[in-house]
């Protein structure tokens, strides 16, 4: 049980670190964690934008179509949740935002040595599994 799932690591860093991951990537201090990420053809996304996106997409289309749209809407404007979502990214690989356990275990394998607690904080690994996953608030349910 387990390998019908599929996987998305996550990486939480600094305020500093975020704001390079987020500008232009090419602060030395980035270099370790970008070697990492190139050698597992991965990238990161700051969960903040990716929220943004969604949001800015829904608008743009219509929010019927987006069923995530007003919980989405409402973490970003929480500045609470803001503050903590800029410092939580999502790892693609491949240009994907979720994959195969065998490639998240090995990327995993290969960041744990940058986790120093200060700039980079922590890793976390997610699967797909509903059970595992928060479901929207009932009043963001259609």
């Amino acid at each position: 049980m387990g390998d019908e799932w599929q996987y998305q690591l996550r990486i939480y860093l600094d305020d500093a670190m975020s704001a390079a991951a987020r500008g232009a990537g090419d602060d030395p201090a980035l270099m370790p964690l970008s070697d990492v990420l190139r050698r597992h053809q991965a990238a990161l996304k700051c969960q903040y934008d990716a929220f943004a996106d969604y949001v800015g997409e829904a608008e743009r289309q219509g929010t019927e179509a987006y069923p995530l749209y007003a919980w989405t809407k409402a973490v970003i404007d929480d500045p609470a949740k803001r503050a903590k979502f800029l410092t939580t990214f999502t790892l693609y690989v491949d240009g994907e935002e979720v994959y195969a356990k065998a490639k998240a275990e090995a990327l995993e394998a290969d960041l744990q040595p940058l986790i120093d607690g200060k700039t980079i904080l922590r890793l976390s690994k997610h699967d797909t599994n509903p059970a595992n996953n928060p479901q929207p608030p009932e009043r963001y349910r259609q």
